[in-house]
């Protein structure tokens, strides 16, 4: 009799009351007093059961080096897990890591869509150029320059990521052709992206473009007067109550890297999701100015492969319960993922270390579409 039952138990979820506990307690976040409504998974129309699952699908891959994994649903907190591993700071290897819920994480180029939320902030107070700008005419240091071909790229095509500029990313960073880290060891930057030959007519083709981003960074910073991490702090983060943050630079920069330098708690992360689902809202306290979020995830061009992108966000869509489910997303290097589902009211915020190779983006859609997902009820 206890070999039969042991066997169902293998099959099914045996449901002892330790096991019961163990589910109730399986990834239950802590109550930090930083803004977040904690509530068990439930409360929120999800199955803690399959939750509970995130170790078993991260089995599929020895290597999976995930290290947060955070889930919001209307607007409350309902599972938070964390792991050891190897990780990076601003591209630098600092070891093994043991993750929790006030430790920060790279976010990489989730930071290209912070700083799309910095800009709608600025165009709120009036301070930002019109997005039809060439962006030569919005760095007036940089006007000796200009040329009537980089006086057509508009500071909507920087958002876009099709100024039209010859650019690969497509290389190893650690390779010096890489475009990006090329212009990381330029003597100056903005002149080696200003400076590029053109490929394409601006406005016409998507074409993923860090350097871009940089370029919206330091229009951002004059517009405001200045740095965009002090800029951050007050506009951005002290509202959504997040008071530990990072933005740091690479190569031989200085300036704060609006293409990929903000480091944030995994929890403060999925605040940033949350205002996307609310239209800037935090509680009843505007953070970004009404119709930004509307404005910038609309789909604008084609990205690679299914995807859209919009003003610095990504834009997709997975199958679910029959139909095509679309949602908004955050995508930095190294599996940092950061999943918006206006239709669900969902937030899901993925931390990992698999900078280069293909598990930085197979885990994290996997830990979103066959975890989180499934976990969904209602």
């Amino acid at each position: 009799m206890k070999q039969r039952l042991a066997m169902i138990c293998l099959a099914v979820i045996c449901w002892t009351p330790a096991a019961a506990q163990e589910i109730a307690n399986c990834g239950a976040p802590q109550a930090l007093d930083d803004g977040w409504t904690i509530a068990r998974p439930e409360e929120a129309g999800l199955d803690g059961a399959t939750l509970c699952g995130l170790d078993g699908l991260l089995a599929r891959w020895p290597q999976q080096n995930v290290h947060a994994v955070v889930v919001a649903r209307h607007g409350k907190l309902v599972m938070e897990r964390y792991f050891t591993g190897a990780d990076q700071r601003f591209g630098r290897a600092i070891g093994r890591v043991a993750y929790g819920p006030t430790t920060l994480h790279d976010l990489r180029s989730i930071s290209k869509s912070v700083t799309s939320l910095l800009i709608g902030i600025a165009i709120g107070e009036g301070k930002f150029p019109g997005l039809d700008t060439p962006v030569i005419d919005a760095l007036p240091d940089y006007a000796f320059i200009r040329t009537d071909d980089n006086a057509r790229v508009t500071l909507r095509h920087l958002l876009t990521m099709s100024a039209g500029w010859a650019w690969d990313e497509d290389r190893p960073y650690a390779d010096p052709q890489n475009s990006e880290t090329a212009m990381e060891n330029a003597a100056d930057p903005y002149t080696y992206v200003l400076q590029r030959p053109f490929v394409a007519a601006p406005g016409k083709v998507y074409a993923y473009n860090s350097g871009g981003s940089m370029l919206l960074g330091a229009v951002l910073a004059r517009a405001v007067g200045r740095p965009i991490d002090a800029y951050a702090r007050e506009k951005l983060f002290a509202p959504l109550g997040i008071a530990d943050t990072e933005w740091g630079s690479f190569g031989r920069q200085t300036e704060p890297a609006s293409y990929g330098g903000l480091r944030l708690r995994p929890r403060d992360s999925a605040k940033i999701g949350r205002l996307l689902l609310t239209d800037g809202m935090w509680g009843d306290r505007r953070v970004i100015p009404k119709g930004w979020i509307a404005d910038s995830t609309q789909p604008r061009l084609g990205g690679d492969g299914l995807f859209f992108y919009g003003y610095q966000w990504w834009l997709g869509r997975s199958f679910f319960q029959g139909r095509e489910l679309q949602w908004i997303a955050g995508v930095g290097y190294g599996g940092q993922r950061l999943y918006i589902v206006p239709d669900l009211d969902l937030v899901v915020m993925v931390n990992a270390g698999h900078y280069g190779g293909p598990l930085q983006g197979i885990i994290p859609l996997a830990i979103f579409r066959d975890l989180v997902l499934a976990a969904v009820k209602d």
